[in-house]
Protein backbone atom coordinates (compact mmCIF):
# COMPACT_ATOMS: atom_id res chain seq x y z
CA UNK A 1 0.00 0.00 0.00
CA UNK A 2 1.59 3.29 -1.09
CA UNK A 3 1.70 6.43 1.01
CA UNK A 4 -0.94 8.26 -1.03
CA UNK A 5 -3.42 5.44 -0.37
CA UNK A 6 -2.64 5.62 3.33
CA UNK A 7 -3.35 9.35 3.27
CA UNK A 8 -6.71 8.60 1.70
CA UNK A 9 -7.46 6.04 4.41
CA UNK A 10 -6.50 8.57 7.09
CA UNK A 11 -8.88 11.12 5.59
CA UNK A 12 -11.63 8.49 5.49
CA UNK A 13 -10.98 7.53 9.11
CA UNK A 14 -11.19 11.19 10.14
CA UNK A 15 -14.54 11.60 8.37
CA UNK A 16 -15.88 8.43 10.01
CA UNK A 17 -14.74 9.62 13.44
CA UNK A 18 -16.47 12.96 12.89
CA UNK A 19 -19.68 11.19 11.83
CA UNK A 20 -19.46 9.02 14.94
CA UNK A 21 -19.22 12.20 17.03
CA UNK A 22 -22.44 13.41 15.43
CA UNK A 23 -24.20 10.12 16.11
CA UNK A 24 -22.93 9.49 19.65
CA UNK A 25 -23.75 11.95 22.39
CA UNK A 26 -25.59 12.66 25.60
CA UNK A 27 -29.26 13.56 25.57
CA UNK A 28 -29.39 17.01 27.23
CA UNK A 29 -32.84 16.28 28.67
CA UNK A 30 -32.18 12.89 30.28
CA UNK A 31 -28.39 12.78 30.50
CA UNK A 32 -28.41 9.33 28.89
CA UNK A 33 -26.14 8.17 26.09
CA UNK A 34 -27.81 8.02 22.67
CA UNK A 35 -26.77 6.52 19.35
CA UNK A 36 -28.76 8.34 16.72
CA UNK A 37 -28.79 11.37 14.51
CA UNK A 38 -29.46 14.31 16.86
CA UNK A 39 -32.62 16.37 16.75
CA UNK A 40 -32.43 19.63 14.83
CA UNK A 41 -32.29 21.57 18.12
CA UNK A 42 -29.06 19.84 19.14
CA UNK A 43 -27.21 19.04 15.94
CA UNK A 44 -25.48 22.44 15.96
CA UNK A 45 -23.83 21.61 19.28
CA UNK A 46 -22.45 18.27 18.11
CA UNK A 47 -21.41 19.65 14.75
CA UNK A 48 -19.54 22.52 16.41
CA UNK A 49 -17.81 20.13 18.83
CA UNK A 50 -16.73 17.89 15.93
CA UNK A 51 -15.34 20.81 13.92
CA UNK A 52 -13.45 22.21 16.92
CA UNK A 53 -12.00 18.78 17.72
CA UNK A 54 -10.76 18.36 14.14
CA UNK A 55 -9.17 21.82 14.05
CA UNK A 56 -7.60 21.64 17.51
CA UNK A 57 -6.31 18.11 16.99
CA UNK A 58 -4.86 19.06 13.61
CA UNK A 59 -3.25 22.20 15.03
CA UNK A 60 -1.67 20.40 18.00
CA UNK A 61 -0.37 17.58 15.81
CA UNK A 62 1.15 20.03 13.34
CA UNK A 63 2.72 21.96 16.24
CA UNK A 64 4.21 18.74 17.58
CA UNK A 65 5.62 17.90 14.16
CA UNK A 66 7.23 21.33 13.82
CA UNK A 67 8.75 21.07 17.31
CA UNK A 68 10.10 17.56 16.68
CA UNK A 69 11.59 18.60 13.35
CA UNK A 70 13.09 21.89 14.48
CA UNK A 71 14.62 20.41 17.64
CA UNK A 72 15.45 17.03 16.04
CA UNK A 73 13.86 15.43 19.08
CA UNK A 74 11.23 12.66 18.83
CA UNK A 75 9.94 13.44 22.31
CA UNK A 76 9.14 17.10 21.62
CA UNK A 77 5.46 18.12 21.81
CA UNK A 78 3.52 21.17 23.02
CA UNK A 79 2.47 19.48 26.27
CA UNK A 80 5.87 17.91 26.94
CA UNK A 81 7.84 21.14 26.39
CA UNK A 82 5.46 23.24 28.49
CA UNK A 83 4.08 25.22 25.55
CA UNK A 84 0.47 24.27 26.34
CA UNK A 85 0.89 24.97 30.04
CA UNK A 86 2.61 28.28 29.30
CA UNK A 87 -0.30 29.34 27.12
CA UNK A 88 -2.74 28.26 29.82
CA UNK A 89 -0.85 30.24 32.46
CA UNK A 90 -0.95 33.31 30.22
CA UNK A 91 -4.73 33.00 29.99
CA UNK A 92 -5.14 32.59 33.75
CA UNK A 93 -2.92 35.59 34.50
CA UNK A 94 -5.01 37.68 32.11
CA UNK A 95 -8.22 36.48 33.78
CA UNK A 96 -6.92 37.38 37.23
CA UNK A 97 -5.84 40.85 36.10
CA UNK A 98 -9.17 41.38 34.36
CA UNK A 99 -11.05 40.31 37.48
CA UNK A 100 -9.25 42.81 39.70
CA UNK A 101 -9.62 45.52 37.05
CA UNK A 102 -13.35 44.87 36.72
CA UNK A 103 -13.09 43.90 33.03
CA UNK A 104 -15.84 41.54 31.86
CA UNK A 105 -14.43 40.34 28.53
CA UNK A 106 -10.83 39.20 28.15
CA UNK A 107 -9.15 38.51 24.78
CA UNK A 108 -7.67 35.10 25.57
CA UNK A 109 -5.59 34.69 22.43
CA UNK A 110 -2.99 37.41 23.04
CA UNK A 111 -2.04 36.29 26.58
CA UNK A 112 -2.07 32.64 25.46
CA UNK A 113 0.38 33.41 22.63
CA UNK A 114 2.62 35.41 24.96
CA UNK A 115 2.66 32.60 27.53
CA UNK A 116 3.39 29.95 24.90
CA UNK A 117 6.28 31.88 23.35
CA UNK A 118 7.80 32.64 26.76
CA UNK A 119 7.68 28.91 27.57
CA UNK A 120 9.38 28.06 24.26
CA UNK A 121 12.10 30.65 24.93
CA UNK A 122 12.79 29.37 28.44
CA UNK A 123 13.02 25.75 27.28
CA UNK A 124 15.42 26.67 24.47
CA UNK A 125 17.67 28.67 26.81
CA UNK A 126 17.75 25.91 29.44
CA UNK A 127 18.11 23.08 26.92
CA UNK A 128 20.87 24.49 24.73
CA UNK A 129 24.23 22.74 24.87
CA UNK A 130 27.13 23.79 22.62
CA UNK A 131 24.81 25.93 20.52
CA UNK A 132 22.27 23.13 19.95
CA UNK A 133 19.22 22.03 21.98
CA UNK A 134 20.23 18.80 23.68
CA UNK A 135 17.38 16.23 23.46
CA UNK A 136 17.50 15.03 27.07
CA UNK A 137 18.12 18.47 28.58
CA UNK A 138 15.39 20.02 26.46
CA UNK A 139 12.84 17.44 27.63
CA UNK A 140 13.85 17.91 31.26
CA UNK A 141 13.58 21.68 30.89
CA UNK A 142 10.18 21.25 29.25
CA UNK A 143 8.90 19.06 32.06
CA UNK A 144 10.06 21.61 34.62
CA UNK A 145 8.46 24.50 32.73
CA UNK A 146 5.22 22.54 32.27
CA UNK A 147 5.10 21.64 35.97
CA UNK A 148 5.76 25.19 37.13
CA UNK A 149 3.26 26.66 34.66
CA UNK A 150 0.66 24.10 35.77
CA UNK A 151 1.25 25.06 39.39
CA UNK A 152 0.92 28.71 38.39
CA UNK A 153 -2.44 27.97 36.77
CA UNK A 154 -3.68 26.35 39.99
CA UNK A 155 -2.43 29.35 41.98
CA UNK A 156 -4.21 31.79 39.67
CA UNK A 157 -7.44 29.81 39.95
CA UNK A 158 -7.25 29.78 43.74
CA UNK A 159 -7.04 33.59 43.71
CA UNK A 160 -10.28 33.92 41.76
CA UNK A 161 -13.70 33.97 43.47
CA UNK A 162 -15.55 30.66 43.63
CA UNK A 163 -18.16 31.56 41.01
CA UNK A 164 -15.52 32.64 38.49
CA UNK A 165 -13.19 29.76 39.35
CA UNK A 166 -15.80 27.14 38.54
CA UNK A 167 -16.31 28.51 35.04
CA UNK A 168 -12.72 27.80 34.09
CA UNK A 169 -12.10 24.53 35.94
CA UNK A 170 -13.35 22.38 33.05
CA UNK A 171 -11.37 24.52 30.58
CA UNK A 172 -8.18 23.99 32.59
CA UNK A 173 -8.71 20.21 32.45
CA UNK A 174 -9.17 20.30 28.67
CA UNK A 175 -12.59 20.45 27.10
CA UNK A 176 -14.15 20.73 23.65
CA UNK A 177 -16.90 23.36 23.71
CA UNK A 178 -20.26 22.72 22.09
CA UNK A 179 -20.48 26.38 21.13
CA UNK A 180 -17.84 28.85 20.02
CA UNK A 181 -17.88 32.44 18.86
CA UNK A 182 -17.48 32.68 15.06
CA UNK A 183 -14.43 34.95 15.32
CA UNK A 184 -12.14 32.57 17.26
CA UNK A 185 -13.37 29.58 15.27
CA UNK A 186 -12.65 31.20 11.91
CA UNK A 187 -9.36 32.51 13.27
CA UNK A 188 -8.26 29.02 14.29
CA UNK A 189 -9.38 27.64 10.93
CA UNK A 190 -7.36 30.23 9.02
CA UNK A 191 -4.28 29.73 11.21
CA UNK A 192 -4.30 25.92 10.89
CA UNK A 193 -4.78 26.12 7.12
CA UNK A 194 -2.03 28.74 6.75
CA UNK A 195 0.41 26.83 8.97
CA UNK A 196 -0.29 23.56 7.15
CA UNK A 197 0.17 25.20 3.76
CA UNK A 198 3.46 26.79 4.80
CA UNK A 199 4.78 23.51 6.23
CA UNK A 200 3.80 21.58 3.10
CA UNK A 201 5.40 24.17 0.80
CA UNK A 202 8.53 24.11 3.00
CA UNK A 203 8.64 20.30 3.08
CA UNK A 204 12.07 20.03 1.43
CA UNK A 205 13.61 22.52 3.86
CA UNK A 206 11.96 20.79 6.83
CA UNK A 207 13.43 17.49 5.66
CA UNK A 208 16.84 19.16 5.67
CA UNK A 209 16.48 20.15 9.33
CA UNK A 210 16.95 16.50 10.25
CA UNK A 211 20.42 16.55 8.69
CA UNK A 212 23.50 17.75 10.50
CA UNK A 213 24.11 21.50 10.52
CA UNK A 214 26.77 21.48 7.79
CA UNK A 215 24.67 19.39 5.39
CA UNK A 216 21.63 21.60 5.93
CA UNK A 217 23.70 24.69 5.16
CA UNK A 218 25.11 23.04 2.01
CA UNK A 219 21.69 22.52 0.45
CA UNK A 220 20.64 26.06 1.39
CA UNK A 221 18.07 25.18 4.06
CA UNK A 222 19.02 28.09 6.34
CA UNK A 223 18.46 26.00 9.50
CA UNK A 224 18.52 28.70 12.18
CA UNK A 225 15.88 31.07 10.66
CA UNK A 226 13.74 28.09 9.63
CA UNK A 227 14.00 26.58 13.09
CA UNK A 228 12.89 29.87 14.65
CA UNK A 229 9.89 30.08 12.32
CA UNK A 230 8.91 26.51 13.25
CA UNK A 231 9.12 27.24 16.97
CA UNK A 232 7.17 30.49 16.78
CA UNK A 233 4.51 28.97 14.52
CA UNK A 234 4.13 25.97 16.82
CA UNK A 235 3.78 28.28 19.81
CA UNK A 236 1.13 30.47 18.15
CA UNK A 237 -0.95 27.53 16.88
CA UNK A 238 -0.77 25.82 20.27
CA UNK A 239 -1.80 29.02 22.02
CA UNK A 240 -4.88 29.34 19.81
CA UNK A 241 -5.94 25.78 20.63
CA UNK A 242 -5.38 26.33 24.36
CA UNK A 243 -7.44 29.52 24.32
CA UNK A 244 -10.40 27.56 22.94
CA UNK A 245 -10.08 24.12 24.55
CA UNK A 246 -7.58 24.52 27.38
CA UNK A 247 -4.36 22.47 27.67
CA UNK A 248 -4.70 19.06 26.00
CA UNK A 249 -1.96 16.57 26.73
CA UNK A 250 -0.04 14.44 24.23
CA UNK A 251 -2.14 15.03 21.09
CA UNK A 252 0.88 16.79 19.61
CA UNK A 253 3.02 13.77 20.44
CA UNK A 254 0.71 11.00 19.23
CA UNK A 255 -0.30 12.59 15.93
CA UNK A 256 3.13 13.08 14.31
CA UNK A 257 4.46 9.68 15.38
CA UNK A 258 1.45 7.73 14.13
CA UNK A 259 1.64 9.69 10.86
CA UNK A 260 5.36 8.97 10.53
CA UNK A 261 4.74 5.26 10.98
CA UNK A 262 2.14 5.35 8.21
CA UNK A 263 3.77 7.54 5.53
CA UNK A 264 7.45 7.79 6.44
CA UNK A 265 9.72 10.76 7.25
CA UNK A 266 9.26 12.91 4.13
CA UNK A 267 7.39 16.08 5.11
CA UNK A 268 5.65 16.26 1.74
CA UNK A 269 3.45 13.41 2.98
CA UNK A 270 4.11 13.71 6.69
CA UNK A 271 2.58 17.19 7.06
CA UNK A 272 -0.90 16.30 5.73
CA UNK A 273 -0.75 12.92 7.46
CA UNK A 274 0.03 14.53 10.83
CA UNK A 275 -2.83 17.02 10.41
CA UNK A 276 -5.30 14.24 9.57
CA UNK A 277 -4.04 11.99 12.37
CA UNK A 278 -4.20 14.72 14.99
CA UNK A 279 -7.79 15.54 14.09
CA UNK A 280 -8.69 11.86 14.20
CA UNK A 281 -7.01 11.34 17.59
CA UNK A 282 -8.88 14.19 19.27
CA UNK A 283 -12.25 13.42 17.67
CA UNK A 284 -11.76 9.78 18.66
CA UNK A 285 -10.97 10.81 22.24
CA UNK A 286 -14.11 12.95 22.31
CA UNK A 287 -16.19 10.02 21.05
CA UNK A 288 -14.61 7.68 23.60
CA UNK A 289 -15.36 9.97 26.53
CA UNK A 290 -19.03 10.03 25.58
CA UNK A 291 -19.14 6.31 26.33
CA UNK A 292 -17.89 6.69 29.93
CA UNK A 293 -20.49 7.99 32.37
CA UNK A 294 -19.36 9.02 35.84
CA UNK A 295 -21.46 10.32 38.72
CA UNK A 296 -20.24 13.82 37.93
CA UNK A 297 -20.73 13.50 34.17
CA UNK A 298 -18.41 12.64 31.29
CA UNK A 299 -14.63 12.63 31.54
CA UNK A 300 -12.92 15.79 30.30
CA UNK A 301 -11.32 15.09 26.94
CA UNK A 302 -7.99 16.33 28.30
CA UNK A 303 -7.99 13.47 30.81
CA UNK A 304 -8.61 10.95 28.01
CA UNK A 305 -5.75 12.26 25.84
CA UNK A 306 -3.37 12.31 28.80
CA UNK A 307 -4.26 8.76 29.86
CA UNK A 308 -3.70 7.59 26.28
CA UNK A 309 -0.59 9.67 25.58
CA UNK A 310 1.25 9.14 28.85
CA UNK A 311 2.12 5.47 28.25
CA UNK A 312 2.98 6.29 24.63
CA UNK A 313 5.44 8.95 25.83
CA UNK A 314 7.05 6.49 28.25
CA UNK A 315 7.39 3.95 25.43
CA UNK A 316 9.08 6.55 23.23
CA UNK A 317 11.33 7.58 26.10
CA UNK A 318 12.61 4.04 26.54
CA UNK A 319 12.79 2.94 22.89
CA UNK A 320 13.54 6.00 20.71
CA UNK A 321 17.01 6.36 19.24
CA UNK A 322 17.35 10.12 19.50
CA UNK A 323 20.57 10.01 17.56
CA UNK A 324 18.57 9.40 14.41
CA UNK A 325 17.06 12.86 14.88
CA UNK A 326 20.44 14.54 15.15
CA UNK A 327 21.82 13.87 11.71
CA UNK A 328 19.64 11.33 9.93
CA UNK A 329 21.45 10.61 6.71
CA UNK A 330 18.34 8.98 5.31
CA UNK A 331 16.14 12.03 5.61
CA UNK A 332 14.40 12.78 2.37
CA UNK A 333 15.64 15.93 0.70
Amino acid sequence: MNAATRLGLLATALVLAAVARLLIGVDPATGELEFSWPASDWITFRFTAAIIAVLVGAGLSLSGLLLQTSLRNPLAAPSVLGVSSGAGLGVMVALLIAHHAGIETVPWFAPAIIGALIAVGIVLVLGRRDGWPDPVTTILAGVIVATMAGAGMVLMQSMLPADTRGRFLAWAMGTIPDLAAPGPLWGLTALVLAATSWAWISARRLDALRLDEASAQTIGAGPEPLRLVCLVLAGVVTAMTVAICGPLGFVGLLGPHVARLLVGPSHRLLVPAAVLTGGMVLVGADVFRQLISLETGRLPVGVVTTLAGGPFFLWLLTTSRTGEWRGDSNASV
